[in-house]
């Protein structure tokens, strides 16, 4: 079973108020390369966070965002009480004594801009609370996993229906071998004649043999169709192989770019382009594949 590197996965955990959602989003890499984004008072959780997303997704560029809402009335500050009845008795006291008449709710802004009498609290993490922004993480890299593996049947079939039209192409160039051999010796008689000179004919056929034998591309046929063969063999039974039908896709091409080289041929040019165009698409795809 192979897997796509590209995904999409998100999941929340409900602690006490407190709803925490991770998304994690996952690209083409040749290594795992992992980015955690969470609010910092969750910072802790962050080993462990990387743990579970390495033991799921393996490899791939991943993003992981933790968010956290809360359904609790919180606010921005809290006023100390003690701080403030202290600062509002010596300001009363100072204007009293300059004989000053002014209302407390002019008063009470100024006494709110004193030092320490509005403090920002310190969040408190509970672990039930790390627990859960863990639990979240693994749950939506398991949902990113299956989508992995949803996407990579389809990039597998994909894959071995271009291997199919590279066999089709090859199977194709046989019809047009014999006619290749007979034209180029019509040719180099052609090419004698317009010359005008004798020639020995036993020679002439032992080289004739000789530079055809040059043009055979029997062998890379076969080299070809072993590779396209262990290809739909690796791709059918190794977990994560895409590195490796990246390499078989490279012997591949050696076959059908030498192939190429030999044609010598209007016809088998044309199919060796096909398959090399089928090839390319494999390699394009091959590269999202785990």
């Amino acid at each position: 079973m192979q897997k796509s590197m590209t995904g999409f996965g998100k999941a929340e955990v409900r602690v006490c108020d407190k709803k925490f959602t991770a998304e994690i989003r996952s690209l083409n890499s040749k290594q795992l390369d992992l980015s955690v984004k969470l609010p910092m008072a969750y910072r802790a959780a962050e080993f462990d966070i990387r743990s579970a997303v390495a033991k799921v997704l393996v490899r791939g560029k991943v993003d992981v965002m933790v968010s956290v809402e809360s359904d609790a009335v919180q606010t921005p500050g809290v006023v100390n009480n003690e701080i403030f009845r202290e600062y509002l008795r010596q300001v009363t006291d100072a204007l009293s004594y300059s004989g000053i008449d002014a209302a407390y709710d002019s008063i009470v802004p100024a006494v709110l801009r004193m030092p320490n009498v509005m403090s920002t609290p310190t969040d408190s993490v509970s672990d039930e609370e790390l627990a859960a922004i863990v639990e979240a993480v693994n749950l939506a890299a398991q949902r990113l996993d299956a989508f992995r593996v949803q996407e990579g049947e389809i990039l597998i079939a994909d894959l071995l229906n271009r291997v199919t039209t590279i066999e089709q192409c090859r199977d194709a160039i046989t019809p047009f071998e014999s006619a290749r051999a007979d034209a180029v010796r019509d040719r180099i008689r052609e090419g004698i004649a317009k010359l005008g000179v004798e020639v020995d004919e036993n020679r002439l056929e032992q080289e004739m043999i000789f530079y055809i034998e040059k043009l055979d591309i029997t062998e890379e046929k076969v080299r070809l169709a072993n590779h396209c063969k262990y290809f739909r063999e690796v791709a059918a039974t190794e977990p994560m192989a895409g590195r490796k039908l990246g390499f078989i896709a490279q012997e591949m091409g050696r076959e059908i770019n030498t192939t190429g080289s030999k044609a010598n041929n209007h016809d088998i040019q044309v199919l060796v382009v096909k398959m090399k165009d089928e090839l390319e698409k494999i390699k394009e795809q091959v590269l999202n594949i785990l």
